[in-house]
């Protein structure tokens, strides 16, 4: 039983003092007001927490906004049918056509200046006079944007050549809520900001208490550890949900964002991060003392997050070896679930398994940086 007694959970030891032990509620309560005071006089952690990821917002959100399709830069090698490539291509106002010598266009496609170079000549073994002509694409393959230019080269050319469609086909354009780079951003930016507000609200300022000495000074007096922890958390909290309204608020106003599914679900997902990062950002700062220590397993612990969790974009673009460890970082079910959620309409029951491992995150390490705390 000793051993268990050393895994109290801070809350219920904070509960269990305003029930039985009145003379405890004390030293709680004034540790979440002087938290909160040194949070609302520093104008820097206001600057951080509020008014930086409104700037992501009106960043990313301007640089990948909704715009017509950007145009194909294509080099066309000089010779004989340069100028009907050029003609033909120039007609569409998709691509920005360029002729050139070829050390010229090469050397351009090298240097990541046009997608595409196209040389021109005639089929090698046919009678002079009824030889067809040859295009040759020259492109990297690796590059998107010159495997989609030399599609589309292809398909216009060959149209001005005569060709002819067997199909019959049509286009039914839509435009649906949530398919805007935006709407996928906002989500991963309210997991970024809950990583990073448990991770240097709670862990980085824990440990700047105990370089401080201040954390030695506590032990003295008649507050417990479940309360300091406690009241860590919580205080952080206190600051964590008006800021993920501002985001969503903000982007709602400026980019239309809107939250499809239940605005209760979302509220306890971004609650449940809250505690979980929490949780993990006590556990860093559990034993650290220096603040080269906690910054260097701060960024052990974030920059993979920042990586492969899908902050910026799918982590489906990894592998498929790379899957089952990044299904395993605490912020991939969170922001996986959280657009389920706000772009998907997902209810609680689509989303319970994830919402059970981010609990048991939470639970885990703040269980687990409750037994190795140390003051000093």
């Amino acid at each position: 039983m000793k051993f268990w007694q050393g895994f109290t959970f801070p809350f219920v030891g904070v509960v269990q003092s305003l029930t039985s032990e009145p003379d405890l509620v004390h030293p709680f309560l004034q540790l979440l007001t002087v938290r909160v005071r040194e949070f609302i006089r520093e104008p820097s952690a206001i600057f951080w927490v509020y008014a930086f990821p409104l700037i992501m917002v009106v960043a990313l959100g301007t640089a990948f906004r909704t715009r017509p399709v950007e145009e194909i830069i294509v080099d066309v090698q000089s010779g004989t049918a340069a100028n009907a490539i050029s003609t033909a291509l120039k007609s569409d106002k998709r691509f920005r056509v360029t002729v050139s010598p070829q050390h010229e266009a090469d050397r351009r496609l090298q240097t990541g200046r046009t997608e595409l170079v196209i040389r021109s000549g005639s089929i090698i073994g046919q009678p002079s006079e009824a030889r067809p002509l040859l295009y040759e694409y020259r492109y990297d393959p690796t590059r998107p944007g010159s495997v989609l230019a030399r599609n589309t080269v292809d398909d216009v050319l060959q149209r001005s050549a005569g060709r002819e469609d067997v199909v019959e086909t049509r286009n039914d354009e839509i435009s649906l809520p949530g398919s805007r780079y935006i709407d996928f951003l906002v989500p991963g930016l309210i997991g970024m900001g809950l990583m990073g507000g448990g991770m240097w609200g709670v862990g980085f300022a824990t440990v700047d208490l105990r370089i401080r000495k201040l954390l030695k000074r506590f032990l003295a007096t008649p507050m417990k550890r479940p309360h300091f922890l406690g009241a860590m958390m919580l205080s952080r909290l206190l600051f964590t949900v008006p800021e993920v309204i501002v985001i969503l608020l903000f982007s709602r106003f400026l980019f239309g964002v809107q939250v499809q599914g239940n605005w209760l679900v979302t509220g306890l997902l971004i609650l449940a991060g809250a505690f979980q990062f929490s949780g993990i950002g006590l556990l860093v700062a559990s034993r650290a003392t220096t603040l080269e220590t906690v910054s260097g397993l701060m960024n052990f612990v974030m920059i993979p997050m920042w990586i492969g969790s899908g902050i910026f974009f799918s982590p489906d673009r990894f592998p498929e070896y790379a899957q089952p460890a990044i299904r395993c970082l605490p912020l991939t079910p969170l922001i996986s679930t959280l657009r389920d959620v706000m772009l998907e309409g997902a209810g609680i029951s689509d989303i319970a398994g994830r919402f059970v491992v981010i609990l048991i995150w939470g639970l885990v390490t703040v269980l687990l940086a409750v037994k190795l705390f140390r003051w000093q």
